[in-house]
């Protein structure tokens, strides 16, 4: 007769396996917080925001669990090298134009893996000794399944013509490869089939990826105004020819902006501008802006404000910096 106290895992054992999970949760949800100022969709950039919280719980949960299994808490381990480069190329998706093939890393790779490996885990993890690790599980299963659901909505809502499917499907096949020689996030080799049970909970509206593409569309059918579009045009044609006089003459009278984000700004070279994101804020207007050149790149964030003498910038921020993109 099986013994209550037998279990598959030992403290130590399990503590790695809480380590290695620790690594790809933290680098996850770093990457889904940097992408966010990259990804010119509204539905995806909600749909990262609202799970980078849920993973940071998850990092939270796992790094204070591994004092309890005699390890130093908070501590993150790749099983292998080859996991570590696994998570390096699902983060390489870094350009305004590559939404589809960060998703598909995420949540058409990663965390179906993830949900199969903790289900795996919770299965053979003693119900005895284990309940702290066993709830952590079942926390982060529940995650998963909901994120895995609403990610596929999203997936699905940008990826419906024949370009996208192709791309998101070359995606797809590297990151499997690469996820089946590094045998997993554990290194002990992939779980059962990760699509045998995914079910799609009824999320709650603050996890629902239709209300992100109900916004997404929403907010297009929001007209740049005809006197904002040729202010900003004029203020980015200023901050890619570097003529900050000029750029300044934009401002709303009084407004100070931080010497980080000029400083920011004259350390680039920049040879074209786009517009990547807008947003309506009461009678204000929130404009995005990326500055692109041979081998730099910004991301400028302006609030537009409308005035006796037009359209000026209210405020200003440099939300981001990198190397140049493909024009």
């Amino acid at each position: 007769m099986p013994q209550p106290l037998e279990g598959t895992f030992s403290a130590d054992h399990s503590a790695r396996l809480l380590r290695n999970y620790r690594f790809v949760v933290e680098r996850t949800l770093r990457a889904l917080g940097g992408w966010i100022a990259l990804t010119p969709e509204l539905s995806a950039k909600l749909l990262m925001g609202r799970h980078v919280w849920d993973l940071a719980q998850q990092c939270d949960a796992f790094g204070q669990r591994l004092p309890e299994l005699r390890a130093h808490a908070h501590a993150s381990e790749a099983a292998n090298p080859a996991v570590a480069a696994f998570m390096d190329c699902l983060e390489d998706a870094e350009g305004p134009d590559q939404t589809i093939e960060r998703l598909v890393g995420v949540y058409g790779v990663l965390k179906p893996h993830l949900l199969a490996t903790y289900r795996s885990h919770l299965a053979r993890a003693n119900a005895v000794y284990e309940p702290p690790t066993r709830r952590i599980l079942a926390r982060c299963i529940d995650d998963e399944r909901r994120h895995i659901a609403a990610g596929a909505t999203i997936l699905r809502h940008l990826g419906s013509d024949p370009s996208a499917a192709a791309r998101a499907a070359a995606r797809q096949k590297r990151l499997d490869e690469l996820l089946a020689a590094a045998g997993g996030v554990t290194g002990a080799g992939l779980p059962a089939d990760p699509a045998a049970e995914i079910e799609a909970p009824r999320p709650d509206l603050s996890d629902d990826a239709r209300e992100f593409i109900r916004l997404e569309k929403a907010m297009a059918a929001w007209a740049i105004p005809e006197g904002l579009e040729d202010a900003q045009r004029s203020f980015a044609e200023a901050l890619v020819k570097g003529d900050e006089n000029s750029a300044r003459g934009w401002l709303v009278p009084g407004v100070v902006v931080e010497n980080t984000a000029w400083a920011l700004l004259r350390d680039g070279r920049y040879s074209r501008h786009a517009t990547v994101a807008f947003a309506r804020l009461g009678h204000q207007r929130l404009v995005k802006t990326r500055l692109d050149g041979p081998s730099s790149s910004a991301v400028v964030l302006a609030r537009w404000a409308s005035s006796q003498d037009g359209w000026r910038v209210a405020a200003l921020d440099v939300t981001g910096r990198g190397t140049a993109r493909p024009a």
